[in-house]
């Protein structure tokens, strides 16, 4: 699985410049079957690091601009006229939800009720269409971008929809370094010249294999206790008025696996769950009015969390 790492790295490093830690969640979601929100202003190449990503595992792909009119059946398909003809019976059309991997750009500029559609596709990789459920294909991953800095014409997800959400990646502006190197990047015009470089480097049996790999990696007892404690100590902290939920703690845990793996070991250390506390948890979190005045933000929450906790021996 390091390998793994290493050649999808490569290849998405083609078109995006940087940003190691974002795709390693991606391959984590990806792994552990759950899925990515990433948050960035705009024009930090969050859509165009999905779509290379999908390339390079040799997924289906699909991009879908979410927006103030949308409707949930235009993201899971409708029945309708087969062939447009009377007579000829009804037929289900899918819709872009059946890929592999679904950008669901802009999520929060759609109303709650599309948004919603998204709940049972995610977490049970399904749609229901007039009563009759679709499968999905496998695997399906949903990775959701949004803006953190425009509020006009937006539609907060709902704690129920961020729940499902296994981590929550801010995309950062390059380094000075990486901000070179992306202008050194061959383009047509404004747009990447490069993307269609970028070939698949992991085979379908590698996903499968590496989804059984996470499964069996090896987690102590001791640091079973260990997320338990930290989820817990979220719902105590002053600054917080909801802490995090028990699928939370079920999504550290899952997480720990997919890092540690990516590192190399089949078993799950401290320091594994110290670095994926803040992407999985502090999204789930939702602070008191007071704290968010003083600019105290949910990553420095759960690092005071991981913090109160005795690291196990």
């Amino acid at each position: 699985m390091k390998q793994l790492r290493a050649r999808l790295g490569a290849e998405v490093a083609k078109v995006v410049v940087g940003q190691h830690q974002a795709i390693d969640l991606i391959l984590i979601a990806l792994g552990t079957g759950g899925h990515a929100l990433l948050e960035g202003v705009p024009g930090t190449a969050k859509t165009l690091m999905a779509n290379a990503t999908a390339r390079a595992l040799g997924l289906g792909f699909r991009r879908v601009q979410f927006t103030p009119d949308m409707l949930p059946s235009d993201l899971t398909g409708t029945v309708a006229l087969q062939g447009g003809q009377l007579g000829s019976g009804l037929a289900f059309r899918p819709g872009p939800l059946f890929t592999n991997v679904v950008l669901a750009d802009e999520i929060n500029r759609t109303p709650p009720k599309t948004q919603a559609a998204l709940l049972e596709a995610m977490g049970e990789a399904q749609v229901s269409v007039d009563g009759v459920t679709h499968p999905l294909p496998s695997p399906f991953l949903v990775v959701a971008t949004q803006n953190p800095i425009e509020y006009e014409g937006t539609y907060p997800l709902p704690e129920a929809q961020l729940d499902r959400f296994l981590v929550k990646v801010r995309i950062p502006y390059p380094t000075d370094a990486e901000e070179v190197a992306l202008l050194q990047l061959r383009r047509s015009g404004i747009a990447s010249a490069t993307l269609a470089d970028v070939q698949p480097v992991v085979s379908a049996q590698e996903i499968s294999e590496l989804r059984a790999l996470i499964d069996a990696t090896v987690v102590h007892d001791q640091l079973v206790a260990y997320v338990a404690a930290i989820v817990r100590a979220t719902r105590s902290l002053p600054a917080v008025s909801l802490g995090a939920s028990p699928r939370g703690g079920v999504h550290l845990l899952a997480g720990s696996r997919g890092l540690a793996r990516l590192s190399g070991r089949d078993f799950v250390i401290p320091d594994d769950v110290a670095a994926m506390a803040v992407p999985v948890l502090a999204h789930r979190l939702v602070l008191r009015p007071e704290a968010e005045l003083d600019r105290y933000d949910a990553a420095t929450a759960v690092q005071a969390a991981v913090s109160s906790v005795p690291v196990p021996r």
